[in-house]
């Protein structure tokens, strides 16, 4: 018994050789081109309901208050953050120099019963913490049907 190593160039011994000769979409499919590029993830975050409020937790740890941009339009509640680091070192035979780029933005849309006014943002040790106030919403009253005589 012979062991040979298989060999995935086509051959006419190899049955699939027209397959392999004409499979032109899983050489462009398998090609690096169409790898999944790296994204940076979003932030991960904490809604909580309670009574008299909504809290909305992010944790961003390194960022400074100055980084971040907070807008509310049309319901949407959007959260904006670029923080830019430039650090340089010069020593005596070398000078070194890093950038550190940072930057995302979530947007969420927003309950009715959410008031544009009372919406508080604090940034404290990593955590940017939004309180979002309710508002009272009247409530129509049932449909009453009234029967005719």
């Amino acid at each position: 018994m012979k062991l040979m190593k298989k060999s995935n160039f086509p051959s006419l011994w190899n049955e699939r050789w027209l397959t392999d000769f004409f499979d032109t979409d899983r050489m462009f499919f398998d090609s690096d081109l169409l790898k999944p590029v790296s994204v940076p993830s979003l932030p991960p975050v904490n809604i909580r309901e309670e009574e008299k409020e909504f809290v909305v937790e992010m944790a961003v740890p390194g960022m400074e208050k100055k980084d971040f941009e907070v807008t509310v339009e049309n319901g949407v509640l959007t959260i904006t953050a670029e923080h830019k680091v430039e650090k340089e070192e010069t020593e005596k035979n070398f000078t070194r120099r890093e950038f550190n780029y940072q930057t995302f933005s979530r947007s969420f849309t927003l309950p009715e019963n959410v008031s544009d006014e009372k919406i508080i943002a604090n940034y404290e040790n990593g955590l940017l913490k939004l309180q979002l106030g309710k508002k009272v919403i009247t409530k129509v009253p049932p449909r009453k049907e009234i029967a005719v005589h």
